[in-house]
């Protein structure tokens, strides 16, 4: 049986360490959703935290790497050419995007955060065009981008717009976001609190 690695597949390697710095915000034995995960490695990351994990991609060989983990539920989805394969109802402790963008699915994944949970995004901004891939404006995103999505839905924990030389040379942006419990008269915040410094 060819390995992961063999067969070329995404989502290997080791997690993000943006995701795994921020992981101790997702509460205990919380489901977490990660979206367009490729072969499970911010999946296996939490699943390996005790967390129940979906794993969405439409790559199926991907994911059939993933299939008799314990706690992990790989769900082969059409994240781009068809309706959300998930119920409205779905709510989780935690999202994880990574290198991924696809930007009509931000409503779905705001709607898929419960209350107290975590959003974890990072993926290629613009200016990555002058560095590698990818190049396509489509799938860079724009200066402070992250932060309008979340804008009066989600409390900023931090954010991070810039260069990164390791572990490849990338424009980035990232963030991290909580989804606060509704309190009354006290809309959600979307401040960012700058916390996490971005290494050149």
């Amino acid at each position: 049986m060819s390995t992961p690695a063999a067969t070329g597949l995404h989502g290997l390697g080791e997690p993000s360490r943006w995701v795994r710095h921020w992981a101790h915000l997702v509460a205990p034995g919380g489901a977490v959703l990660d979206v367009a995960s490729g072969a499970g490695r911010h999946a296996r990351f939490f699943a390996s935290l005790g967390h129940p994990v979906t794993a969405l991609d439409r790559d199926a060989a991907a994911l059939d790497t993933l299939r008799g983990e314990p706690l992990i539920t790989p769900l082969v989805a059409d994240l781009e050419g068809a309706a959300w394969p998930l119920a409205d109802t779905a709510a989780f402790a935690a999202v994880v995007v990574t290198n991924y963008l696809h930007r009509p699915l931000f409503p779905q994944l705001l709607r898929a955060l419960a209350p107290g949970s975590v959003l974890v995004y990072e993926t290629f901004a613009q200016g990555n065009e002058s560095v590698g891939k990818p190049s396509n404006p489509a799938f860079l995103l724009a200066p402070g981008e992250l932060l309008e999505r979340v804008r009066g839905q989600l409390r900023v924990v931090a954010f991070q717009d810039g260069f990164l030389a390791e572990p490849r040379p990338a424009y980035v942006q990232r963030i991290c976001a909580i989804r606060e419990a509704a309190r009354s008269g006290d809309p959600a915040r979307a401040t960012p609190l700058p916390c996490y410094e971005l290494a050149g």
